[in-house]
């Protein structure tokens, strides 16, 4: 398929250039990844756009440092082997649901993450802050994006609760089938710009999306009434250019969004009660019974939810055991290096 794109209306920006020698950029070609199979990237140049193998070594490696949607590299499209992963301005990552935690990359160089909630009983605060944490950790403006408005009498009173999970945050409410939904996001689909979708199963994230590109290329589903739950409809991601001039990352719904190691994207979260929490008396205060806690103080006082509290602090333990999860794994890595080493000094001492 060939295509006629300027680097800067696929999204490129300076920084990415400084990663390239002068012989690369007369050399090679730079692309941007707009889809992934296991076994291959789907790639868009200034010239053209096509599927390209993804060679064995990349699946040897760790799984932040593969290609993802979104990403940024380089090549000599006749040269296997010379495919090279540029720096990321943004990773989008979680970890992967199962009893081996892993990190699942969702996209890479996203300027904004339209969090998509709905007016119904699938608004849920607790939910809304992991996706903040999320985006705040990757380095990605945030943008709360609330939808079923028409379906609902209680559209404001949606708008403040999302509001005032981060007051610097925007709110926009809207119906996911109108095409004014166009106009209300616009400032955040400028030519060059990048955003991910990201909700729950049935929210209307497709629908949007479909909105968004004036067309129906991907398929919905209903949601059930007596839950407000939905179907996976989205099961790969995929970067598409909208009309406009943007480009939007549509990802499967997620039921559970467990968070790695986002402890900072948890702190701008909560900005408010990390700063309440260095007046607490003691500097390793637990914030749970301990004598001085500014936190609890405040909770008594009525100046600070307690619910809110609660989420704070579960979040801040689930981060503390990523944490640690990320420093045992490498621990281990090390051990089994130093065996191996070990193992391979004592064969070639045969040999002598």
């Amino acid at each position: 398929m060939t295509t006629v794109i300027s680097l800067a209306d696929l999204g490129w920006r300076p920084l990415f250039q400084q990663a390239l020698t002068l012989e690369q950029l007369e050399s090679g070609v730079i692309a941007r990844v707009l889809g992934v199979d296991r076994d291959r990237l789907l790639l868009c140049s200034e010239q053209s756009q096509w599927h390209e193998p993804l060679e064995k070594r990349w699946h040897e490696v760790p799984i932040d440092e593969r290609p993802t949607v979104g990403d940024w590299v380089w090549l000599q499209p006749e040269v296997p082997g010379t495919l090279t992963l540029l720096p990321r301005q943004t990773l989008l990552q979680r970890v992967a649901s199962g009893t081996q935690p892993k990190p699942q990359l969702l996209a890479a160089n996203i300027d904004t993450l339209l969090i998509v909630s709905s007016c119904n009983a699938d608004f849920n605060p607790a939910r809304l802050e992991r996706y903040l944490a999320l985006a705040m950790e990757a380095g990605a403006m945030a943008v709360i994006v609330l939808t079923k408005a028409d379906l609902s009498s209680e559209a404001d009173d949606y708008r403040e609760a999302a509001q005032a999970l981060h007051a610097a945050t925007p709110v926009v409410v809207l119906n996911a089938l109108d095409h004014s939904a166009v106009d209300l996001l616009k400032p955040w689909l400028a030519p060059g710009q990048t955003v991910a979708i990201l909700g729950s199963s049935g929210v209307g994230k497709t629908t949007l999306t479909n909105t968004l590109l004036g067309e129906g290329r991907f398929s919905t589903a209903g949601i059930r009434e007596q839950d407000a739950k939905g179907r996976h409809t989205t099961t790969a991601r995929q970067m598409v250019h909208l009309p406009d001039g943007g480009w939007i990352v549509d990802t499967p719904g997620m039921r559970e969004l467990r968070l790695g190691d986002a402890s900072e994207g948890v702190d701008r979260v909560f900005d408010d009660i990390v700063d309440l929490a260095s007046h607490c008396r003691f500097a390793d205060c637990h914030h749970q019974g301990d004598k001085g806690c500014a936190l609890e103080a405040a909770v008594e006082k009525g100046t600070l939810d307690p619910d809110r509290l609660k989420r704070f602090l579960k979040l801040k333990r689930e981060t503390a055991n990523a944490q640690q999860t990320v420093w045992e794994r490498r621990q281990r890595y090390k051990a089994f290096g130093k065996m191996a080493r070990s193992v391979q000094n004592a064969k070639n001492e045969k040999k002598r």
